[in-house]
């Protein structure tokens, strides 16, 4: 009998324990039925799916790929059984949703309840951080990125545009004088980041060159959350994406300095997801309703 399915959810078992013993015992095999299970499989497909050694495996370029076509598909057998035997047609499940802090609080939670509204049988699983999640092992669905995007397997979609701004509170501002030239942000609290993609410098515009200038002060954070919220307090200045600070900056909140130097200096966003075409039905809902709405929002920035 043809058993690709459960031979496919062994694999996935494999790949996200990392070792055949351990995902022998939680599929209650023996690990040597694990191995073979996972050697028919190459055989079938006539490629190498996990390179092995002593240490760990690691997946083949063609393992990635059938990683994720597998988990799209199982996840969708998944969402077909709960749906018949829950007795409804409509969309449902669990759907996991990575955001950078930031991003996640100003952009995603406020769409939340209309996106509930219109599909009540969707649990939500949000994780909000601004360090980069691995979609596969973690088993996320759908992750918002906030920057530069790396070769992947996995599919993009651009939603917009995100400026940057420095910016101040007015009571920084009074304290500490407004600068007026790069060269000012010397005198400068300067607050940063501390994540490894992150680095102690702002890439800022003079003469119409870029030069990157290191910055000090008395907080590096692992999220623009709390960079937003020390500025607010009056600890310093931050280099901060403008749908972040968008309400501070109406509200007077918070207050913009050197334009000029930050003219051009932004980061694309972009939602990621496994299984391209073959997507289950609750994240292709979701991408779909938050698609549209992310971009108006993205799109909707207020000059400099």
């Amino acid at each position: 009998m043809d058993n690709r399915a459960g031979e496919m959810q062994v694999f996935l078992r494999v790949v996200e324990t990392g070792s055949f013993s351990e995902a022998a015992r939680q599929v209650r095999m023996t690990p040597s039925t694990v191995s073979k299970l996972i050697a028919r499989t190459e055989a079938r497909l006539g490629v190498r799916l996990l390179e092995r050694s002593t240490r760990r495996l690691v997946l083949t370029d063609e393992g990635r790929i059938y990683y994720e076509r597998s988990l799209a598909l199982l996840s969708e057998l998944d969402e077909i059984e709960h749906d018949l035997s829950s007795g409804s047609a409509c969309t449902g499940g669990t759907l996991r949703v990575s955001a950078s802090v930031g991003f996640g609080m100003v952009a995603v939670e406020p769409l939340l309840p209309a996106f509930w509204a219109a599909y009540p049988n969707v649990t939500v699983d949000l994780s909000l951080s601004d360090e980069i999640v691995d979609l596969y092992l973690d088993r996320t669905d759908v992750a918002f990125r906030v920057g530069a995007l790396v070769n992947s397997s996995l599919t993009a979609r651009k939603l917009g545009v995100a400026p940057r701004r420095i910016v101040a509170s007015p009571e920084y501002l009074a304290k500490r004088g407004i600068p007026r030239t790069i060269a000012d942000l010397a005198r400068h609290e300067c607050l940063g980041f501390n994540f490894r993609r992150a680095a102690p410098v702002w890439p800022l515009r003079e003469g119409g060159r870029v030069v990157d200038r290191s910055i000090r002060g008395p907080l590096i954070a692992n999220n623009g959350e709390t960079l937003r919220r020390m500025a607010l307090a009056g600890m310093g200045l931050a280099r901060m994406g403008e749908f972040h600070i968008r309400q501070d900056l109406q509200s007077g909140a918070l207050v913009q300095v050197l334009a000029d130097a930050v003219e051009g200096d932004s980061e694309d966003i972009h939602a990621l997801f496994l299984g391209g075409e073959h997507l289950p039905q609750r994240v292709r809902a979701f991408l779909d309703f938050m698609t549209p709405r992310l971009r108006a929002h993205l799109d909707a920035i207020p000059p400099a």
